[in-house]
C-alpha cells in the first residue's frame, strides 16, 4: 500500500471512531441523564445509572482521543499540500479537543457530587450539566473552523473529488454561524440544525472516501511548452 493512501486511510478510520464516540456520548448517553429544567431529574438520573454517568464521561474523553489524533493525522496527510492549512487543521481541531477535556471534567464533577455526601447536589449538577453543554456549543466555533482548512486542502490537492472540498467550507462556515445563532437567536433550533447539515454531509463524505479509496493521484501536467519528443 502506497504511504499516502496509507495515512489517508488511517485519518480516515481516526475520524470514523470520532464520529462513533460522539454520537454514543453526546447524542446517546447525555440525553438519558440530562434534563433540561429539572434540576431534580438530572440528579436522580445521575444517582441511579451512576454507571452510565460514568461511561459518559469515558466517551467524552475518547471524543479528546480520537479528535487529537484525527488533527494530527489530517495534518500529516496535507501538510506537502499547505502547510498552513494543514496546521490549522491540527490547531482548530486540538482547541475543540480543549473544550470536550472540560466538559469530561465538569460531567466528572457533577457525577462525583451526585453520588457523594454534598449539600445543594440537585442545583449543582444541573449546573455543572449546562456549562458542559455550552463548552459544546461554543467549542463548536473551532469545529467549525478546522472544516474550512480540511475543504481547502482538498480543492489543493486534487487527491479527493472537488464538490467534497467546498461541502466542507460550507459546512465549516455554517458551523461557525450557528454557534452565534445559538446564542443570538436561541429560539431558531431548527436553523442552528439546518446549518450543521453541510458539515455532517462532508465529514461523513470525507470520512467514508479516505477509508475506503484513500487518495487518488492527481493527473499529471503536461506542459505544453516542451516538445513531445522530450516528453
Amino acid at each position: 500500500m502506497h504511504p499516502l493512501t496509507r495515512t489517508a486511510r488511517t485519518t480516515g478510520l481516526f475520524y470514523l471512531a470520532l464520529a462513533v464516540t460522539g454520537a454514543l456520548g453526546f447524542l446517546t448517553v447525555r440525553p438519558q441523564l440530562f434534563v433540561a429544567g429539572d434540576a431534580g431529574a438530572t440528579l436522580g438520573n445521575l444517582v441511579a445509572h451512576e454507571s452510565l454517568a460514568r461511561v459518559g464521561i469515558a466517551l467524552e474523553l475518547l471524543i479528546v482521543l480520537t479528535q487529537t489524533l484525527t488533527a494530527v493525522w489530517f495534518f500529516r496527510l496535507f501538510r506537502t499540500v499547505d502547510a498552513i492549512a494543514a496546521g490549522s487543521i491540527a490547531a482548530f481541531g486540538m482547541v475543540n479537543a480543549i473544550a470536550i477535556l472540560g466538559s469530561a471534567a465538569l460531567l466528572a464533577t457533577a457525577t462525583e457530587v451526585a453520588t457523594g455526601p454534598l449539600g445543594g447536589a440537585a442545583d449543582t449538577v444541573q449546573l455543572l450539566y449546562l456549562v458542559s453543554g455550552n463548552l459544546w456549543i461554543v467549542g463548536g466555533l473551532f469545529f467549525g473552523l478546522w472544516l474550512v482548512p480540511m475543504g481547502w486542502c482538498v480543492l489543493r490537492s486534487g487527491w479527493l473529488p472537488r464538490p467534497l472540498g467546498w461541502i466542507l467550507v460550507a459546512g465549516g462556515a455554517g458551523y461557525v454561524l450557528s454557534a452565534f445563532v445559538a446564542y443570538l437567536a436561541p429560539g431558531a433550533g431548527i436553523v442552528a440544525d439546518l446549518l450543521v447539515v453541510p458539515a455532517s454531509v462532508g465529514e461523513f463524505w470525507i470520512l467514508g472516501y479516505l477509508i475506503i479509496f484513500g487518495v487518488r493521484k492527481p493527473r499529471p501536467v503536461v506542459d505544453p511548452v516542451v516538445p513531445a519528443a522530450r516528453r
